[in-house]
């Protein structure tokens, strides 16, 4: 509803005014009244009304006096002169006052209305195109700003002075709910506690569903520096604090506005980059940002490292290791860090790592009931975490799982694990090299140690277990000779004959027919 005030000098006067015609059903409300022209510049200054009635005759201030004093400060509001005189001098001063109405006395109810009416029109008019005008503007700042933060169009000092955008120093600041299940609860001027009059403090505009904040000089930067502060000294934010329902990024500071690109990029990738943050992590900096430029640091993760990741992982499972587990896996997590590789690929360079244990340990101990997900479950629960560390987590709970079911509970030394590892890994191209540091040893001292202990060299006692194998495949399958050979680990079928021979003394063939004979 439009706003009216009222000046006149005589009480009667205004309060016929406000009963003379029905204002309210006209569209217009009267908000304020006074009887001598300096309270009625006040208050029209003060206030703003849509509509102010000026009696052209009162103390202090005449009504084209308070209409040319508030025109010249700003006042855009409409105009009408009440005056008990038709003279032709004052309606040319109500003219160079950008005086619209000029109504004599006493007032004609009719000609009230019309002009009420009349201001009312112009007043929609006005309101419809000052919102389209308002929309418009907002559009286009917010397609500058999107310049500005993208280094898409260069801006000379004049035009950020003209757009209000200039300062001595600018930073650019992304934030979202910490919570992926909950809506934020806070924003940016609350967790700074600060006021943006006039966008005075920092420009916001949202870019694919991203909050973007562009922070303009040293108070709010000071400010946002001394809140960071703050949340480094605290660690952990309270629940229902402001910081608990955000998450920040931010990139550098930077001198000029051509440069706002810069830290809007640094902040970009953070956010990015999100899936690598720590536990109870919510802001982050572009000093945190991995350096791209060694290329040691952004190898792909591809089927070479999965299967030495895989041989690693599985090797000190099986000889129950945990402190080596988590050091490999720590040393995996800081290698994800900087591959150049999408969070996507990482997600499934993972899932692929789980299953191919999940697939050795299943065929090497297919007899512990090792209780494993589902191909389909572990699949999804990678693909459903939101952070790296949650997926490292859950490989330490799935190894811990693993390596309680198919421990070795006969096991009163660490050659009663190499031994357990040897029995179920035989198969494999297995070296005294390899398995050494599994168990924390060199290949030469642990070979010392194995055949005082066992009474036997590692190799031999590898061949018996492996000869052994052969003999039950021999007996209960119908495999060709090469066949077994290399089921247990040969992968040359005359050099299996030799060992066969050197342990069994007959040939495959023979043992296999001699056993079937009796």
């Amino acid at each position: 509803m439009n706003t009216v005030f009222i000046a006149d000098d005589e009480l009667t006067i205004r309060q016929g005014l406000k009963c003379i015609i029905e204002w309210e059903s006209l569209g217009f409300k009267i908000t304020g009244e006074a009887s001598n022209g300096e309270e009625a510049l006040h208050f029209i200054l003060e206030n703003k009304p849509d509509v102010a009635m000026l009696d052209i005759r009162m103390p202090r201030k005449s009504g084209l006096d308070v209409a040319k004093s508030a025109r010249e400060q700003g006042y855009q509001g409409k105009i009408i002169i009440l005056t008990g005189f038709s003279d032709f001098k004052y309606a040319q001063e109500a003219i160079r006052c950008n005086v619209e109405y000029f109504l004599t006395k006493p007032i004609d109810e009719d000609e009230l209305t019309e002009t009420v009416m009349k201001i009312g029109q112009i007043l929609s008019k006005e309101a419809i195109q000052k919102k389209t005008f308002d929309h418009y503007r907002d559009k286009a700042r917010t397609m500058i700003l999107y310049d500005i933060l993208s280094g898409k169009a260069p801006i000379d000092d004049y035009h950020a002075k003209d757009m209000g955008i200039d300062a001595e120093r600018y930073q650019v600041v992304i934030y979202e709910s910490y919570s992926h299940h909950k809506t934020m609860t806070y924003h940016f001027s609350d967790l700074l506690k600060v006021t943006n009059n006039d966008n005075s403090s920092y420009e916001n505009v949202t870019i694919d569903n991203n909050e973007i904040l562009l922070l303009k000089g040293n108070f709010i930067l000071e400010k946002f520096q001394r809140f960071l502060e703050h949340y480094d000294r605290e660690q952990k934010p309270q629940a229902n604090s402001p910081l608990d329902s955000l998450f920040i990024t931010y990139g550098r500071i930077v001198d000029n506005i051509n440069d706002v690109s810069i830290s809007y990029g640094e902040a970009l990738r953070l956010l990015q980059r999100r899936f690598f943050c720590e536990h109870r992590q919510h802001t982050i900096g572009y000093q945190e940002l991995p350096e791209t430029q060694n290329q040691d640091n952004t190898i792909e993760f591809d089927n070479d490292i999965l299967q030495e990741y895989r041989e690693k992982l599985i090797g000190y499972i099986q000889a129950a290791k945990r402190n080596q587990v988590a050091e490999t896996l720590n040393e995996l997590e800081q290698r994800l860090y900087y591959t150049k590789s999408s969070i996507p690929k990482i997600k499934l360079f993972l899932t692929d790592l789980y299953l191919s244990i999940k697939e050795k340990l299943s065929h090497l101990y297919h007899s512990a009931n090792i209780p494993f997900p589902g191909n389909a479950e572990i699949i999804r629960q990678i693909d459903e975490k939101y952070y790296l560390y949650e997926i490292i987590l859950l490989f330490t709970e799935q190894f811990e799982m693993i390596m309680r079911a198919i421990g070795n509970p006969s096991s009163d030394n660490v050659m009663d694990d190499i031994i357990h590892y040897i029995e179920h890994n035989y198969m494999d191209n297995i070296k005294l090299e390899n398995i050494a540091p599994l168990f924390g040893y060199n290949s030469s001292y642990l070979g010392k140690i194995f055949n005082k202990k066992v009474g036997m060299g590692f190799n031999m006692f590898v061949d018996k277990v492996r000869i052994e194998a052969s003999k039950k495949l021999l007996v209960n399958t119908e495999l060709k000779v090469y066949e077994i050979a290399e089921r247990v680990g040969y992968r040359n079928v005359d050099y299996f004959h030799t060992k066969f021979k050197k342990y069994v003394v007959q040939s495959p063939a023979e043992y296999r027919r001699q056993y079937r004979e009796s």
